[in-house]
């Protein structure tokens, strides 16, 4: 598994970023301040730096000098944006600059620009845990089970958190069903992942279409 340091100082943001890596199959290492960053990318091996600028102790761009012998690719990612500190991290080596706010989906895709797709092994959604290798389902890490479909169509929806998916494309994705026929078969299953799952909330029914898991 590819692993990632994650350099940011803001607790919730730090939180968002390592959720985002875990739904992209991603290892990850965390800290807090520009010192602790210095310290364990000297003494341990990561695959790819998030970086913040601002930052305690020492900034962003004081941290990439003092690492720059290690030559691991960095994405800055800061709210930051005015031109000249954009410039700044290219210049210096960065390989690429994300500004706050960010999508989850975005980063994850910029990642993979820089050191290719992770396979994903765990897919994590609020008190969720999916065990792809295994095929396992946790809750409140409690296992939870479910049938062969109904884990197939879960791990669909988590591959397209926010996205509406129609009877058709699900019926395709889990059944290779091409013909609009026995949707009431998704709409079964939907309901057990809601009741199992307990994701009545989560889970939204899109008027003729379909289906869609809400973002956290």
């Amino acid at each position: 598994m590819k692993k990632i340091l994650v350099v940011e100082d803001e607790e919730n943001i730090s939180k968002l970023i390592c959720d985002t890596l875990n739904l992209g199959g991603y290892g990850y290492d965390m800290a807090f301040d520009g010192k602790i960053a210095v310290n364990k990318v000297l003494n341990e091996d990561y695959d790819l730096i998030l970086l913040d600028i601002m930052l305690p102790e020492l900034d962003g761009f004081e941290v990439m000098e003092k690492i720059k012998s290690k030559n691991i690719p960095i994405i800055f990612l800061s709210a930051k944006n005015d031109v000249s500190s954009i410039v700044k991290g290219l210049k210096d080596g960065g390989q690429d600059y994300i500004t706050k706010p960010f999508e989850p989906l975005e980063l994850l895709a910029r990642i993979e620009l820089r050191i290719g797709k992770n396979n994903i092994e765990t897919y994590k959604y609020k008190d969720i845990i999916v065990n792809t290798k295994e095929r396992l389902v946790y809750k409140n890490n409690n296992q939870i089970a479910l049938s062969p479909k109904e884990y197939d169509l879960l791990v669909l929806l988590l591959k397209n958190v926010g996205v509406a998916l129609s009877r058709d494309i699900i019926l395709n994705e889990i059944w290779n069903i091409d013909e609009d026929i026995e949707t009431r078969t998704v709409d079964y299953h939907i309901g057990q992942l809601r009741t199992k799952l307990d994701l009545k909330d989560e889970i939204k029914a899109i008027s003729k279409i379909g289906y869609r898991i809400e973002k956290e």
